[in-house]
């Protein structure tokens, strides 16, 4: 397998473990530590806990599909800053995770809020979003960094 195509493995790979990993975390924090909301709150607990199970099963399936997209491309040390791919991918993973599920679920769908009932609930989704923004940030800094300096490294 040529070391472009390991690259690949390792940014996809890490963009989806990142994301699943966010999820996850989304699910045991707001969903079963703090107890805040449900995947779907306008149901039966039963209903709640369903939905909860469903979407722990989804982001279950990008945890593996990234570990072992991840394993295809190989030890990320062994490409040119190839650990900044990783943790930027990861990153980027996650903030997109965050974003996109605060835009879908929070604002568009309105399915849940990350704090429902709280007078302060649109700043929890807001916070939410911005979380997400600030890690994709970082995560793009991390990379670029990583891709500048492999395109140096190329010429």
């Amino acid at each position: 397998m040529s070391t472009v195509t390991k690259r690949k493995f390792i940014s996809i790979g890490s963009f989806i473990l990142g994301f699943g990993f966010f999820g996850a975390l989304d699910g045991i924090i707001f969903h079963q530590i703090l107890q805040w909301h449900s995947v779907i709150m306008d149901t039966t607990r039963a209903g709640q806990i369903v939905s909860d199970g469903v979407f722990h099963l989804a982001v279950t399936i990008a945890l593996v599909i990234g570990g072992f997209l991840l394993w295809l491309g190989g030890n990320p040390t062994e490409h040119t800053k190839g650990l900044r791919m990783l943790i930027g991918g990861f990153l980027i993973g996650g903030g997109t995770f965050n974003f996109v599920e605060g835009i879908i679920n929070h604002h568009i769908l309105q399915i849940h809020r990350v704090k429902p009932g709280d007078p302060n609930a649109l700043m929890y989704d807001l916070l939410f979003l911005a979380s997400g923004i600030l890690l994709i940030l970082i995560g793009f800094m991390i990379r670029r960094v990583a891709t500048s300096k492999m395109k140096a490294m190329d010429a």
